[in-house]
C-alpha cells in the first residue's frame, strides 16, 4: 500500500494525543501525533499540521469542542483517539462513547479525509488498584469492541493497539502509569506510519523489549506508594472538586502550521 499525499493533518483527542509524557525539550510535549506528523513531513517534504487535543477530555467533550474546528480545517488526514478518560469516570457507557467516536470519524470521512483511530491498551495492570483493576479491564475490553465495530462501519482505519502484547509492557509507559513515555509514543507513531503506508516502515515497532528480572518486592511496594502519593491522590483530589487536568487549557497547536521533520530518532 502506497501512502497518499497528505496536505493537512489534524489530531483530535485528549492527553495522549496532546503528547503526555513525551517532553519536547522546550517545556511542552511532543507525543505520537507530533512524531507521526514529522514522519509524514519527512516523506513528503512538507505538511500542515494542527493538534486540537486537550488533556482530561472525554469523548463527548472532544466531539463537541474539537470536531467543528477540525472540519473547518478540511483535513486530508485526522486521528481521532478518545475514551481513556471515560474509562475512569462514572456513568460509563461503551456504546455511547464509541458512538461519539464514530460520529467524529464519519464526519471527517464524509468530508473526504482519511481517519485513523486506535484501541486502548488495558491500564488496569499498571495501576495495580485491586478489585478496581478488574472493573477497568472489563470496561476497556467492552469499549475496544465497540471502537472496532464503529471504525469498521465508518471506514476509519484502526490501529488495534490493545491486541498487541507489547502495548502492556510497563517500560513503554511513564511513571504516572497512564501515559506513554518517549519510547511508547515513538512506537505508536511508527505503527501509525506503517498503517498509513509510509515508505521504510515495517512491524519492527512491535518487537518485544528484552526480558529483565523483576525488581525486588520492596522496591515495587515503594514505587507503588510513591505513585499513589504523586499521581493517584492528586487525581482523586481533582475529581472531588469537579476539576480535571485540562481545565483552562487550550490546544497546543490550534491552527494548521507547517511542521518540520526532526532528525530520525
Amino acid at each position: 500500500m502506497s501512502a497518499p499525499h497528505i496536505a493537512r493533518y489534524v489530531a483530535l483527542g485528549d492527553s495522549s494525543t496532546e503528547g503526555l509524557d513525551d517532553p519536547d525539550g522546550a517545556g511542552g510535549y511532543r507525543g505520537w501525533a507530533d512524531r507521526f506528523a514529522e514522519r509524514i513531513a519527512r516523506h513528503q517534504g512538507e505538511l500542515a499540521y494542527a493538534n486540537l487535543a486537550i488533556r482530561g477530555r472525554c469523548a463527548r467533550q472532544i466531539k463537541d469542542e474539537q470536531l467543528g474546528p477540525a472540519l473547518a480545517l478540511r483535513p486530508a488526514l485526522a486521528t481521532v483517539v478518545a475514551g481513556m478518560n471515560d474509562l475512569l469516570r462514572g456513568g460509563f457507557d461503551a456504546r455511547a462513547i464509541a458512538a461519539d467516536i464514530g460520529e467524529m470519524q464519519r464526519a471527517i470521512v464524509d468530508g473526504g479525509g482519511i481517519v485513523i483511530s486506535f484501541t486502548l491498551p488495558d491500564i488496569a495492570a499498571r495501576l495495580a488498584i485491586g478489585p478496581l483493576a478488574r472493573r477497568l479491564s472489563r470496561r476497556t475490553e467492552a469499549l475496544n469492541d465497540e471502537i472496532r465495530a464503529v471504525s469498521a462501519s465508518t471506514g476509519a482505519r484502526l490501529l488495534d493497539l490493545a491486541s498487541y502484547p507489547l502495548a502492556t509492557d510497563p517500560r513503554l509507559w511513564s511513571r504516572d502509569r497512564l501515559h506513554a513515555n518517549r519510547d511508547g509514543h515513538a512506537r505508536i507513531a511508527a505503527g501509525l506510519a506503517q498503517l498509513l503506508g509510509l515508505p521504510d516502515t515495517d512491524d519492527g515497532w512491535l518487537a518485544p523489549l528484552p526480558d529483565l528480572p523483576a525488581p525486588p518486592l520492596r522496591d515495587r511496594l515503594g514505587e507503588h506508594a510513591a505513585w499513589a502519593r504523586d499521581y493517584f491522590a492528586p487525581w482523586l483530589w481533582r475529581r472531588a472538586r469537579g476539576r480535571t487536568a485540562g481545565d483552562d487549557r487550550r490546544a497546543k497547536r490550534p491552527a494548521l502550521t507547517p511542521i518540520t521533520a526532526r532528525a530520525r530518532d
